[in-house]
């Protein structure tokens, strides 16, 4: 069985166990026997962040589960949005790629993605 926090009026924060079932139901307080109501203790590190640092968290956990898909309208208003970036639209310069091949026959793409492995 989970632990539920209750609030007494006259005692304060108290917790007992009780079945998910029963948890929104007002407990008595083990001192005084009042009916007191469950409630949702936020830990003392959320409640006193910093705003801007909750925001963030929150933005953070909506992008896990509401990614944000790139789409060719979003990338044609993008600020950022430059020649290395991959994409193959001539807008960023010249409309040259800047792949290679070496005598080899490898592929080469300097200052793209050094990272990229070619195949």
């Amino acid at each position: 069985m989970p632990v539920y926090d209750y609030k007494c009026r006259e005692h304060g924060l108290f917790n007992t166990l009780a079945t998910m079932e029963d948890s929104a139901k007002p407990v008595a307080c083990p001192t005084c026997k009042a009916l007191s109501p469950r409630v949702i203790v936020l830990p003392p590190e959320i409640a006193a962040m910093d705003p801007a640092k909750r925001a963030a968290e929150d933005r953070n956990e909506k992008s896990r589960h509401e990614p944000v898909f790139s789409t060719a309208d979003q990338r044609a208003n993008d600020k950022d949005h430059n020649r290395a970036c991959g994409c193959g639209s001539v807008k960023h310069g010249h409309g040259k790629s800047m792949l290679f091949y070496t005598a080899d026959g490898k592929k080469m793409f300097p200052s793209m993605r050094p990272w990229m492995i070619s195949h």
